[in-house]
């Protein structure tokens, strides 16, 4: 098996704080011996379970980079049973760049798992976090918002499993995160996610969708500041109690493909619903209007099945083939 050429400048067996990089040595016509320079922080104090966080899996998604680079600063190592491995970007050059996927080899993280350690540098991450960082943790957390293209009720999610054990304390787990709404969610493109592998290895996994428009928002920052801080309670790493959030959370799934509405046209988006609003199967939910020319009579767009809409087209001018709506069963 080829080795992978990230090295850490963290040691994972050391008690205390510890800032640094994982160093991916990368030639380009900027810098021909320059590495792509991950920054990493881990917090670690005697025995107990590993905690592994991480933002930045999409480049233009802000609350996990804020949330954890604010937790990176933590100098209480006292106030830790355990070990905390805290990466804000994971994706670093699609981070710096603003953008959902690497400018280096315009692949989409989160599509490229388990990764090659012999591929590129988006796979060579991947595989990193796959054979290095994935299987020594206990608690997985990756945190999401909708990027520039989408705009997301604030939730946390966890998935359908064969091991209903696994689905169970991932399910548990995205509860204690606290965020508004809570889903049981559906990946229409699991097979080469982050979230499959690391559901694959056994461990706990919750991801999170915290908003969206490619900025960030008090609110969904306060939301992913405290679900963190719950996440490490419930795995026993922080002492405390569980913050719930102010409002009881409401429980969402989205049990089959009827949850998506696809785009087919091309056009400006006039929006029928909001976030939030519930809906009834063949509800007017959007118009698409016809951009090319003027005279034109819209394509209108109806909701597959009764719920809440929790994911919507970010900018106003979509695509075919683009997502413009989810829509979730309230439990």
């Amino acid at each position: 098996m080829t080795n992978n050429p990230i090295s850490s400048e963290i040691d994972f067996e050391q008690d205390g704080i510890q800032h640094g990089f994982l160093k991916l040595p990368y030639s380009s016509n900027r810098s021909a011996w320059g590495a792509v320079m991950i920054p990493i922080c881990q917090l670690k104090n005697g025995n107990g379970p590993t905690a592994l966080l991480t933002g930045g899996n999409h480049g233009d998604e802000y609350e996990g980079p804020t949330a954890l680079f604010d937790l990176a600063n933590h100098q209480h190592i006292e106030d830790i049973q355990g070990r905390v491995i805290i990466i804000p970007a994971m994706n670093y050059p699609a981070f710096l760049s603003q953008d959902r996927v690497s400018p280096i080899d315009d692949i989409n993280l989160n599509r490229a798992f388990p990764g090659k350690a012999d591929g590129t540098v988006t796979q060579i991450i991947a595989d990193y976090f796959s054979r290095t960082l994935v299987p020594m943790a206990d608690l997985v957390v990756d945190i999401h918002s909708g990027g520039k293209t989408l705009d997301c009720l604030p939730f946390a999610a966890s998935h359908v499993l064969d091991d209903k054990q696994q689905e169970n304390q991932c399910e548990a787990a995205a509860k204690a995160f606290g965020a508004p709404y809570l889903l049981k969610m559906l990946e229409l493109d699991a097979g080469s996610m982050y979230d499959t592998q690391v559901e694959s290895m056994g461990k706990t996994f919750v991801t999170t969708e915290l908003g969206g428009g490619g900025s960030s928002t008090p609110y969904t920052i306060e939301i992913a500041k405290r679900g963190v801080r719950n996440l490490l309670i419930h795995a026993g790493i922080v002492k405390g109690e569980v913050t719930p959030n102010p409002s009881p959370s409401v429980n969402l799934n989205m049990p089959d493909e009827r949850s998506f509405l696809c785009c087919y046209h091309h056009g400006l988006v006039e929006p029928c619903v909001g976030l939030g609003e519930r809906v009834k199967a063949g509800d007017l939910v959007a118009k698409i209007h016809n951009i090319d020319r003027t005279g034109t009579v819209p394509e209108y767009y109806y909701a597959k099945r009764d719920g809440m809409v929790i994911i919507k087209h970010a900018p106003s001018i979509i695509n075919i083939g683009d997502n413009l709506l989810v829509i979730a069963e309230v439990v």
